[in-house]
């Protein structure tokens, strides 16, 4: 009697540290970066491809399309953030990692004609501006002099097909004249490396 109380704890002991040791491996298999801390982040990016200064491949979950995403983010998965059907349909937010509380826009913003860029396969619209509520109104600044965006919309067609994404965010960080120009590069950068899969 007394040896199967001994042996049980050390059972029980022996388990949990192989457990603890095996975690701690899987663990370390993955890039040392906010985006991979986040467990329901890394199932969508690929550890083994970084594309570019600061940037993962993600996949999305419908097959239909890569991009860059951001190592510093993570994806929001609560409260239906996420949203996937089937392959036709994913909508998906990012937010800064640093960031507790985040406002996202989910509607568009009332814009002017937006910016225009295009590569053999895609064809994307952008525009930035300054959003703020004041009461319950909301307020769009579109020119950069009076003030510095914080809040990106775009809109990436998929020239062979119907596909469109639409990415939106916006940015609690406090700016510096100057910085808009290195936040515009680092959005252009994510809406020019988005590839849509072929259907052929």
């Amino acid at each position: 009697m007394k040896k199967r109380t001994k042996t049980l704890p050390a059972i029980i002991t022996g388990v949990a540290i192989l457990i603890g040791g095996i975690w701690m491996i899987n663990e370390s298999r993955y890039p040392n970066v906010p985006a991979f801390d986040d467990h329901f982040t890394r199932k969508f990016l690929n550890k083994d491809k970084k594309v570019g200064d600061g940037f993962y491949e993600f996949k999305s979950k419908t097959g239909q399309y890569t991009m860059w995403f951001p190592e510093g983010y993570r994806l929001l998965s609560e409260n239906g953030d996420y949203a996937r059907d089937n392959k036709d349909f994913e909508q998906w937010g990012a937010v800064p990692s640093s960031e507790n509380k985040v406002y996202l826009f989910k509607r568009r913003f009332g814009l002017s004609i937006p910016n225009k860029i295009e590569n053999s396969q895609t064809r994307v619209y952008y525009q930035s501006a300054y959003i703020y509520f004041k009461g319950t109104e909301k307020r769009v600044i579109v020119d950069k002099k009076k003030h510095i965006p914080n809040a990106y919309l775009a809109y990436v067609a998929d020239k062979s097909s119907n596909k469109v994404l639409q990415i939106s965010f916006d940015s609690s960080d406090k700016y510096k004249s100057g910085d808009e120009d290195k936040k515009k590069e680092w959005f252009l950068k994510i809406l020019e490396n988005i590839h849509f899969k072929d259907e052929k």
